[in-house]
């Protein structure tokens, strides 16, 4: 019997914002529960995100941006996997996002938004039942 497979998660860190403490635990809290998880440090481009996404072949992106330029680089990920071929790896994130522009990240293909105070539980709760490993999808 083949074992269940947890899914792999790259958390990423995009654009200029130097504040890496929350992608930091989220991530570790991830690995903790026993996802795969890939951080990419921060300063990354969404190039270079999707890149290794791609490279790392991950079934979620988790980015954390704190800097107020959600409303460019949450577009310009999900952009990018769609024009390389990878739309199904699922993007989720969090850190200071206006309540008003969340409505407007869904609409464009972001899964999911956590904004600080969410728990740690909460996030790897809603991990375990929105992303699936790509062998089980």
């Amino acid at each position: 019997m083949a074992t269940k497979s947890k899914p792999r998660v790259l958390v990423a860190k995009p654009g200029l914002d130097g504040h890496d403490r929350g992608a930091k635990v989220v991530a570790r809290a991830l690995r903790d529960a026993g996802f795969e998880v890939i951080y990419t440090g921060l300063h990354q481009t969404p190039e270079m995100v999707v890149n290794a996404a791609i490279q790392e072949d991950v079934d979620a992106i988790g980015v954390s941006i704190m800097s107020g330029a959600h409303m460019t680089l949450f577009p310009a990920i999900i952009d990018l996997l769609g024009e390389k071929g990878a739309s199904d790896i699922k993007v989720f994130g969090g850190g200071i996002i206006p309540d008003d522009d969340i409505p407007k990240l869904r609409e464009l293909g972001v899964a999911s938004i956590f904004t600080p105070g969410t728990s740690t539980e909460d996030i790897i709760g809603w991990v375990g039942e929105n992303i699936r490993p790509r062998t089980e999808r």
